[in-house]
């Protein structure tokens, strides 16, 4: 199981860090008035993503019980930001078929489809990480 989390953490943070390149790219840290993401929002959910992705694979290669729960806490944390962005976008995209680029905030740019993926992956991350730690899947 814990290998399982760990594939699924990596395609995880890939659809995040397009994410991130995305808000980058249109300017998301440069103006951060026109964003509905505070840059320390988005990248405090960057770091700790990747933080707790770093721990999670020092974990799978010592089998560190204290690891594993760190991981998981991170990860909780990282979710709970992951909503926040998402609940802040949601209006974006609902607004950005009648904004032009000009107007429209960096995270107008994001398309549907990576958000949905990076979401449901998270949730399915989260998942297994808390499977792994309840111990499921051990032979």
């Amino acid at each position: 199981m814990d290998i399982a989390a760990l594939i699924v953490w990596i395609v995880t943070a890939l659809g995040g860090f397009y994410l991130l390149g995305t808000w980058i790219s249109k300017g998301g840290h440069r103006q951060p008035s026109s964003s509905r993401f505070p840059p320390p929002l988005i990248f405090g959910h960057f770091a700790l993503a990747a933080i707790g992705l770093i721990l999670w694979i020092i974990y799978v290669a010592t089998d560190s019980d204290a690891l594993e729960w760190i991981a998981f806490i991170i990860i909780l944390v990282v979710a709970l930001l992951g909503f926040t962005m998402l609940a802040r976008w949601i209006p974006t995209y609902r607004s950005r078929s009648t904004s032009t680029d000009e107007v429209r905030p960096a995270e107008g740019h994001f398309p549907v489809a990576v958000v949905a993926a990076h979401g449901a992956l998270a949730a399915t991350t989260v998942v297994l990480v808390l499977l792994t730690l309840i111990g499921v899947g051990e032979s």
